[in-house]
């Protein structure tokens, strides 16, 4: 293409990083690119937690109306912070590869107990303002604390090292992209079938106007099938069960090397509520969204 397309980004430094990863990509099918940062709501509003603002899409929406409005050409999304219904006009033109899709669990060395579950001592104060981190947590360990934690990767772990949490659970590959060093910290990778990541954690979604065929069709060149055969799945999940991202729901699909699929989901109507699980197997992926909602319903009543 011989314009330069403009690239609408949150300025966290993850959301650049997702965003010049892109640019490096653009530039390998011959696109030249330009970075515009955008506010959000979730990046305006740092005292509320997640699930006490207001709507969904408060990471994207202020992206998605400069999409809309032309001031970007394409946005640049963390694809779990993307609610699962486009606004009219926009599509996602592309998926990249998934990075780790584990959440991990970082412990300040003083908080270690080897004796206890995940290592944490009783009564552990653990920072994430996410409902689904927070009932899977405390479905797995007793005698902890969840508290709410806001701010960049990089903040939140300062914020550990500080002392005002004990351990903090985060998105492995965000602290993987931003090549973070936590070597002073105790690292628990959680299995992602035991601790069920986000609906799509781990994967950057590209998204265009509907209308801009000729740069769908560049963008098409950059899209990861394997990734959008997986997520689409999670996805497809959080779609039936009427959810945002702040619902706490994992979803995570695997694929096995005889292209069998593995759904696995954890679910809670509410923070306090206990936690559900449902574990489905199938050779086809046809009707598997729906027979996870319908196992994770069912376990309601």
């Amino acid at each position: 293409m011989s314009i330069t397309v403009k690239i609408g980004t949150r300025g966290s430094q993850l959301a650049l990083w997702q965003a010049k990863q892109l640019q490096s990509k653009l530039i390998g099918i011959d696109v030249n690119s330009e970075l515009v940062i955008i506010k959000t709501q979730g990046d305006n509003i740092q005292n509320l937690s997640f699930d006490k603002l207001e709507g969904k899409g408060f990471f994207t929406k202020e992206i998605e109306d400069s999409l809309l409005s032309g001031e970007v050409d394409i946005a640049v999304h963390s694809l779990k912070d993307l609610p699962t219904s486009q606004p009219e006009g926009l599509v996602i033109a592309g998926l990249s590869e998934r990075a780790d899709p584990r959440d991990i669990l970082l412990i300040n060395k003083k908080s270690v107990d080897t004796d206890r579950t995940l290592d944490l001592i009783a009564g552990a104060k653990i920072g994430t303002s996410s409902l689904r981190r927070k009932t899977q947590i405390l479905n797995l360990v007793s005698n902890i604390e969840v508290k709410d934690l806001r701010g960049n990767v990089p903040t939140r772990i300062q914020k550990l090292r500080d002392g005002d949490y004990d351990g903090i659970i985060l998105a492995a590959a965000g602290v993987e992209r931003l090549d973070l060093d936590v070597s002073d910290l105790v690292i628990k990778k959680l299995h992602p079938r035991e601790f069920v990541p986000a609906p799509a954690q781990g994967v950057i979604g590209y998204q265009v106007k509907e209308s801009d065929h000729a740069l769908r069709k560049e963008i098409l060149k950059l899209h990861n099938t394997t990734t959008a055969l997986r997520t689409n799945l999670e996805r497809k999940v959080l779609q039936l069960m009427e959810g945002g991202c702040q619902m706490p729901l994992g979803v995570y699909c695997e694929i096995d090397n005889a292209n069998n699929y593995h759904l696995f989901g954890a679910y809670a109507p509410s923070a306090e509520s206990p936690l559900i699980r449902a574990t489905i197997s199938s050779s086809t992926h046809d009707g598997l969204a729906e027979s996870m909602v319908l196992k994770l319903k069912n376990n309601l009543n």
